[in-house]
């Protein structure tokens, strides 16, 4: 598995494991995310994604392994280490976690307030930026189900730029888009990962957008990870559990090509 030099590298995930009762989830992944890229970690539903990413952001507790960021390993009872990383990190869920009894702008305002001092003024004006630069500040006074799917993604990216953070984590941010809207989330965070500075993780099964628009991927499978390069070293890998996540709608027109020939085709062990 190809990574990036130690020296340039913002996060360093090395041997995580992490068990829940007797289901292991984790079995010793490691990740090298170097600064200012988009890393995709990919894998199938089930894989570990989202944990392995909680395990990042802090939420869940690894029960073994190191990550290190910028340098600094991120020990759990390390409060002040913990803190500076929070500070300096923002979490996008999968659901966007959006509050919707309170406005858009007041739903961006929630960082601000909650873990800086900065004045309500000053808050005030860094959320209308944040709003402004993703097309929504004309929406500021509505709430939440009042905006179109999109806007909800747009706004939870607001919330989650607005303390300008270093790093952002984004767990499944296309669940239960359509392919259009797929491509759109994509395109989203990296226009406005290029536009910021952040470094981006992303969690995902979405091949052919991931592909497109991440620097590296990696591929999380039985507990590790499998593959880590660029797309193009990817496309190229001869890694048996590489191709077969890669090549699955080839193998899909070949079992419908079969099944309708009247052959049989045992798909149990993909579900």
């Amino acid at each position: 598995m190809s990574t990036a030099p130690s020296s340039d590298l913002f996060l360093d995930v090395r041997a995580v494991h992490k068990r829940f009762g007797e289901n292991v989830v984790l079995a010793g992944v490691d990740l090298a995310v170097p600064h200012g890229s988009v890393v995709t970690v990919l894998g199938k539903s089930g894989t570990g994604k989202s944990v392995f990413l909680k395990c990042l952001a802090g939420i869940v507790t690894p029960d073994s392994g190191e990550i290190r960021f910028a340098g600094r390993s991120l020990d759990a009872d390390d409060a002040v280490c913990r803190a500076e990383f929070r500070r300096r990190c923002s979490y996008l869920f999968q659901n966007n976690a959006l509050l919707d009894s309170i406005t858009a702008l007041e739903n961006v305002a929630l960082p601000l307030e909650q873990t800086t001092q900065i004045p309500n003024r000053e808050i005030r004006e860094r959320c209308l930026e944040a709003l402004r630069q993703l097309d929504l500040e004309k929406h500021r006074d509505r709430y939440p189900s009042q905006l179109s799917g999109g806007m909800q993604k747009r706004l939870a990216l607001a919330r989650a730029i607005v303390t300008r953070p270093e790093l952002v984590l984004f767990d499944e941010p296309t669940a239960g888009l359509d392919p259009l809207r797929r491509n759109a989330v994509f395109e989203m965070i990296v226009k406005y990962q290029r536009q910021f500075g952040f470094t981006a993780v992303l969690v995902t099964h979405d091949l052919p957008e991931a592909l497109a628009a991440s620097d590296q991927v990696a591929l999380l499978d039985r507990g590790s990870m499998r593959f880590q390069g660029t797309p193009a070293a990817f496309n190229a890998s001869n890694d048996p559990t590489v191709r077969a996540f890669r090549d699955s709608t080839d193998a899909l027109k070949e079992s419908i090509a079969a099944l309708r020939r009247g052959e049989n085709v045992n798909t149990e062990n993909d579900l």
